[in-house]
């Protein structure tokens, strides 16, 4: 297991793309310890259509990379899997 590696996933419709993304992240949810979303909050009380979730993962590469592909295979949805393990 590799706890070391963060994946950072740009979301540029939230309407639109976010209940297929919930369903991506639900199917590997047991290989996420952290989960932090953040969006463009300019005017208090409403949310920007775009976002981005940093997620850290705690797993082998094998499922690592199947999400990064399964979140790649949204439309309007871009994920980047960084290892900082040895």
């Amino acid at each position: 297991m590799n706890c070391y590696q963060i994946m950072a996933v740009r979301i540029t419709d939230r309407g639109k793309s976010a209940v297929d993304v919930q369903k991506v992240l639900t199917e590997y949810g047991c290989y996420v310890l952290t989960r932090l979303g953040l969006h463009d909050q300019s005017v208090p009380g409403t949310c920007s259509p775009a976002g981005l979730l940093v997620l850290q993962l705690c797993s082998d590469s094998e499922a690592s990379q199947q999400l990064e592909k399964k979140l790649n295979m949204l439309d309007g949805v871009k994920a980047k899997l960084v290892d900082l393990s040895d």
